[in-house]
């Protein structure tokens, strides 16, 4: 049986069938994967039974897995993030506009969640978006004012502000990114801010600042044409394009519960202007 791609939107995300996760790829079967997921940046795959192992054998297909910085003391699997919440949590992780671990020097490339628990009265599905639109559909004007600048991402803003984490010595990571980042593989531009993890743009008035990100929040937030919506079942593994997405896993299941495991992939490049 062949890969199927079916997309989802006209711009973002697709289903995939015919391929089981589980079993070794060929090349061939990889290199479809690889090119509907720069292309659609949002992959959904589902009835997918897979075990840790395999789970990571999937991802290593694409690059070095990558160790989240709240768990600097590599407890248990440091290579599988647990998405657990349930009526106890204070919080969901995700829960807001984001793109994954920006505040990294080197954010992962990729991530890929693996979700086997499902609220049994509906509800838990993750929002897309994609900042290639999100960047296009600016004024030139804007656009101009845009290129050349510096944002800083800063790990302590979600970590330690909404998940009141205790950070390692040192801090969480924090690093500088271009506002306007062009992808390394695609060569297209996408907008690289987010609320998650962009505390500021450098070398602007904080008031200056604050005004520019909140615009460009609220554009993502309040543009529907930019997004996909994926909606989970048990067994179901969504991979997306942490270069050029942003995400938001919406906590309306409230007191049911939701799990998964993520997995992500270590960017080999920095990203650049």
């Amino acid at each position: 049986m062949s890969i199927q791609i079916k997309p989802l939107t006209p711009h973002i995300g697709a289903e995939v069938s015919g391929v089981d996760l589980s079993e070794d790829l060929t090349n061939e079967q990889f290199a479809t994967i690889r090119e509907a997921y720069l292309d659609r940046m949002v992959l959904v795959l589902r009835d997918q039974h897979l075990t840790r192992d395999q789970h990571k054998a999937f991802g290593r297909r694409f690059g070095k897995l990558h160790v989240h910085p709240m768990n600097y003391a590599r407890t248990g699997d440091p290579e599988i993030l647990e998405v657990k919440t349930t009526a106890r949590s204070a919080y969901t992780a995700g829960d807001g506009w984001h793109t994954d671990v920006t505040c990294d020097e080197f954010p992962p490339m990729s991530s890929m969640l693996y979700v086997t628990e499902t609220p049994e009265v509906g509800g838990g599905d993750t929002l897309y978006a994609d900042m290639y639109l999100a960047y296009e559909l600016l004024s030139d004007p804007l656009k101009e004012m845009l290129e050349g600048l510096t944002a800083i991402h800063d790990g302590a803003i979600p970590y330690v502000g909404s998940y009141k984490s205790t950070p390692p010595e040192g801090g969480y990571p924090r690093n500088e990114h271009p506002v306007v980042a062009t992808h390394p593989e695609t060569g297209k531009k996408v907008l690289y801010v987010n609320s998650g993890f962009t505390s500021h743009i450098k070398g602007l008035k904080a008031w200056e600042s604050r005004a520019i990100l909140d615009m460009l929040y609220k554009h993502i937030a309040q543009t529907p044409k930019l997004t996909c919506r994926v909606e989970w079942q048990p067994n179901t593994l969504t991979m997306w394009d942490n270069r050029c997405t942003q995400h938001h896993a919406v906590w309306d299941y409230y007191p049911h519960s939701r799990y998964g495991e993520r997995v992500s992939i270590i960017a080999d490049v920095r990203p650049a202007a």
